[in-house]
């Protein structure tokens, strides 16, 4: 399927009944840059049969990455939370966009991509805990402190942090990518993950003011699709300003795909006060939705431009752009591919 914007001179937002296609045209103020013909001319992209097929390869490569061992339960608490299913996957296929988009061979990025998806699905068991956004539900299925204890949840995200930096330096093919580059990708993650990164944004989600929801976003959802695009090109050998480009084009998205996530809410829950009372350190929550669409286009913006840069690249660039458009038009559930 391949995605375009819809962008007219209405001012309104026109949302879906229901969430389950995921799909909804934004009609939103008028801008030059998003037009499809300010794209450059792309071989039309089929996004859906591109994410299904990385989909399965990725999902099998992370069944292999996680045996169950002693103690058994540990192993198993892990498994649940990486495999469950209705993953997105988007971090890992993010990583592996990134690196195809200059040529290399993908079987080199699946290590990375496989620690990304873990470190993902470690932060979200730990965001789901009681002591932080006290979630007991993920994906419509019982987050991982509701099956397996807290204790044993806080365990299972602790575990799966060092053991996608383990799987990327024991399975990633040395000759198709220098160590120096693997080295700079574990820093990437680690500084990704850490008080800079994730960990900064889950504080301030807790104790920050009002006035810090654009950091939060920024930390909270902007630093895993950054980090992704960010690998992807390290570990291709991208030179530094296309890391750059990458850098800010995956914060854009990550951002992108959470504000817009904050606009179907708010028209699908608006009388469900106390839910949006928890969600209250978000765009809409504090500006509203006018203001939250036109965050939505200047996002959507800023990565396509970010983009421009790699026009050299010619149709291998079509992933990345389509990355932007799903974010906003949703064509198709990408949790009923896993």
């Amino acid at each position: 399927m391949a995605f375009s914007t819809v962008v007219t001179s209405g001012p309104n937002l026109y949302l879906p009944k229901k969430t389950q296609n995921f799909h909804f045209p934004i009609c939103c103020l008028p801008s030059p840059s998003l037009s499809v013909s300010s794209q450059p001319k792309l071989t039309q992209f089929d996004l859906k049969t591109y994410w299904t097929t990385l989909n399965a390869e990725i999902n099998q490569k992370l069944e292999e990455a996680i045996p169950v061992k002693y103690p058994e339960q540990i192993y198993e608490a892990m498994r649940y939370s990486v495999l469950a299913k209705g993953a997105k996957r988007a971090p890992p296929i993010m990583c592996v966009a990134a690196y195809e988009l200059f040529g290399g061979n993908r079987l080199a990025a699946f290590p990375t991509a496989c620690a990304l998806e873990m470190v993902h699905a470690a932060s979200l068991i730990h965001d789901d805990l009681p002591c932080m956004d006290d979630d007991p539900v993920r994906r419509g299925q019982p987050s991982n402190h509701t099956i397996y204890g807290v204790d044993m949840a806080i365990l299972a995200g602790d575990a799966l942090f060092p053991l996608g930096f383990r799987h990327i330096v024991s399975h990633t093919p040395t000759e198709l990518v220098p160590e120096a580059r693997l080295l700079r990708v574990i820093a990437e993650i680690a500084r990704t993950v850490g008080s800079a990164g994730m960990a900064a944004g889950q504080f301030l989600d807790l104790k920050g003011g009002p006035y810090s929801v654009g950091f939060i976003q920024e930390k909270k959802f902007g630093e895993m699709s950054e980090c992704s695009a960010v690998c992807g090109g390290l570990l291709a050998g991208a030179e530094d300003d296309e890391i750059e480009r990458l850098r800010r084009y995956g914060r854009a998205v990550g951002v992108l795909y959470e504000v817009v996530n904050d606009v179907l809410e708010a028209k699908l829950m608006e009388e469900e006060t106390e839910k949006n009372q928890k969600k209250g350190k978000r765009y809409v929550s504090l500006y509203g939705i006018e203001k939250a669409i036109e965050v939505v286009e200047e996002l959507r913006t800023k990565a396509k431009n970010e983009l421009d840069g790699f026009d050299k690249y010619g149709d291998s660039v079509a992933p990345l752009y389509s990355f932007v458009d799903y974010a906003v038009d949703r064509g198709f559930n990408v949790g009923d591919l896993s």
